[in-house]
């Protein structure tokens, strides 16, 4: 069995010993050996596990896998080890409309059935109409320019982060902490039901996810070879864009905005398997998963009974990683 493979392995079974561990975490103790018992004492422990954990652990698998694929599939299409999906415009234009929407109180203005939908499906929609607009923006004669993606991104989410400022100083007290909360990432409050809605748009982006590893190998040569070499360029511009602003998108409608997993989970990968997106995309996607379920398990703990927003755990974790990445990757270009 190669090294690739095994790493694979055991990033699959960290990841379901985190679920476990996860599961097992919160303000009650619940054993969950116990839970198979049919006795009387443990059906409310099995409502709290089934309902109020594990589809919070769902969300974070789901969140956790699209911000760690969609950070390789950005490194790759731009090939600058520095991309994460907020250049494609995904965080920053959901960002913007749900802090219009909480701002304008629409949640409360809308009958409860409505209200609760409105933030994630605002968010949602925020991150598509983004990403689409820059991909507009920088297509011309038939070709999308990835520099000029790069730079409208950059500009794009800048102006998102202005106008959002502008909404928070003209916020009450309670939508100012609204925004701050969900700027800051958190799995609080999501349902089965929130699943359920964005788990279609994570099964497009795994579809697209399928056929890039080929492609984004070739670019990895430049645009031009990989065109000779007979990939569908474009295609794969395509493709990609699809599968970040799908995964994304969905993600941070429901969770916020999450940082640094997108960019550190590709370069923790790529020091196992290498630059071969065979390894590196479904590496990323498992360590991605793996890592926002034991941050959001480490949330819970760390202030208990309160509650740590997980975006704060995941830039504290995130953060010395990443500068010793680029340490090490400084050291390594002055040796050569």
């Amino acid at each position: 069995m190669s090294t690739k493979l095994i790493f694979l392995v055991i990033i699959l079974l960290s990841l379901l010993i985190s679920i476990l561990f996860s599961l097992n975490i919160g303000a009650t103790h619940i054993n969950l050996w116990a839970l198979v018992s049919s006795q009387a004492h443990q059906a409310l422990n099995r409502e709290v596990v089934l309902f109020i954990r594990a589809p919070r652990v769902a969300m974070g698998v789901l969140a956790g896998a699209a911000l760690g694929g969609a950070g390789a599939i950005m490194q790759g299409l731009f090939r600058n080890p520095l991309a994460d999906p907020s250049l494609i415009g995904v965080s920053s234009g959901a960002g913007l409309v749900t802090s219009v929407l909480i701002v304008c109180g629409v949640p409360e203005l809308l009958p409860p059935a409505y209200g609760a939908w409105s933030l994630p499906l605002g968010g949602m929609g925020g991150g598509f109409g983004a990403t689409a607009l820059l991909y507009l923006f920088a297509r011309r004669q038939g070709e999308t320019s990835i520099s000029t993606i790069l730079l409208a991104g950059v500009a794009f989410s800048a102006f998102c982060g202005a106008l959002t400022g502008i909404l928070v100083f003209r916020a009450t007290d309670q939508a100012l902490r609204d925004i701050t909360f969900w700027t800051m990432g958190s799995l609080v409050g999501v349902n089965w039901s929130r699943v359920l809605l964005v788990l279609p748009f994570f099964a497009v982006s795994l579809l697209c996810t399928v056929g890039l590893a080929q492609p984004l190998n070739a670019l990895l040569l430049g645009e031009a070879d990989a065109s000779l070499m007979g990939f569908p360029v474009e295609r794969t511009k395509q493709l990609a864009m699809v599968a970040c602003a799908a995964s994304v998108g969905a993600s941070v409608s429901m969770v916020g905005s999450i940082g640094f997993i997108g960019v550190v989970v590709p370069h923790l990968v790529r020091l196992v398997t290498g630059p071969d997106y065979r390894w590196v995309l479904p590496g990323s996607v498992l360590l991605g998963a793996m890592l926002l379920v034991m941050s959001d398990s480490l949330a819970r703990i760390v202030a208990a009974p309160a509650e740590v927003p997980v975006g704060i755990i995941t830039a504290i974790l995130g953060a010395p990683v990443f500068v010793w990445l680029l340490v090490r990757t400084h050291k390594g270009s002055s040796v050569s």
